[in-house]
């Protein structure tokens, strides 16, 4: 049984709980949803549940074509155990098609499938509001090790393709997502945080529909609905 024994960290969507591993830590998924840097704030119906659930069958997904992830074990329907990490302080964007601050600083429309695949770095500072960097950057300032951030452009890639795989074969477009990496006690790699419509954006391959967060960003409605869409699909892939 694991023993949950100190909240160290609490983030718009985790709470980050020590164990009696030192190499082990407990997320627990809240339903809270934040939108804008923080500026809209809300609560999600069961989202805590969902994305738990779909976090785990990517994790689970990635593992076996050779990604190595954070996840160890499903707890309970909100709270997971994982390696524990050293952050990296860059998020890695991966973007397929124009949307979001893409489109807007492009000057283009959304919906736009791209020539070539884009990965943009942003320094993960919350009071800053994640502004975007480049590689200069992050040597610059010390943000990573140089082998840690190829070894993640590396992941993040890969991660790209095993997904568009994935979710084409369930009817879904990966527009773009997320992903956060950190550094083990073994100092290898791997991927952290989730993978979940709350950091992908992911469009119904028929209607385009959208069947992410966007969908409380923008006021649409039917966001539980449209999470549990996703998880549905997912789960026929086991």
């Amino acid at each position: 049984m694991v023993e949950k024994i100190e909240l160290i960290h609490e983030g718009k969507a985790k709470k980050v709980y020590s164990t009696s591993n030192p190499h082990e830590l407990l997320l627990e998924f809240k339903d809270d949803a934040t939108a804008f840097d923080g500026e809209k704030k809300g609560r999600i119906r069961e989202k805590g549940a969902l994305n738990l659930a779909i976090s785990t069958l990517l994790f689970q997904y990635l593992e076996k074509e050779n990604i190595p992830t954070h996840f160890i074990k499903t707890i309970s329907p909100t709270e997971m155990l994982v390696k524990a990490v050293s952050i990296i302080p860059v998020e890695f964007v991966v973007r397929n098609w124009t949307a979001g601050s893409l489109a807007r600083r492009m000057g283009m429309e959304e919906g736009i499938k791209l020539n070539k695949t884009i990965l943009e770095f942003y320094y993960k500072n919350d009071e800053l509001k994640d502004p975007m960097i480049n590689e200069y950057h992050i040597e610059a300032f010390n943000l990573a090790e140089k082998k840690h951030v190829e070894k993640a452009k590396e992941y993040s890639l890969a991660i790209n393709d095993a997904l568009l795989r994935l979710f084409e074969s369930v009817g879904i477009i990966l527009a773009d997502f997320k992903l956060e990496f950190g550094v083990d006690h073994n100092g290898e790699v791997i991927l952290a945080d989730e993978i979940s419509p709350d950091n992908c954006r992911l469009w119904d391959a028929e209607t385009m529909e959208k069947l992410d967060k966007d969908r409380f960003r923008r006021d649409l409605g039917r966001i539980e609905e449209a999470y549990r869409e996703v998880l549905k699909r997912l789960e026929t892939r086991r």
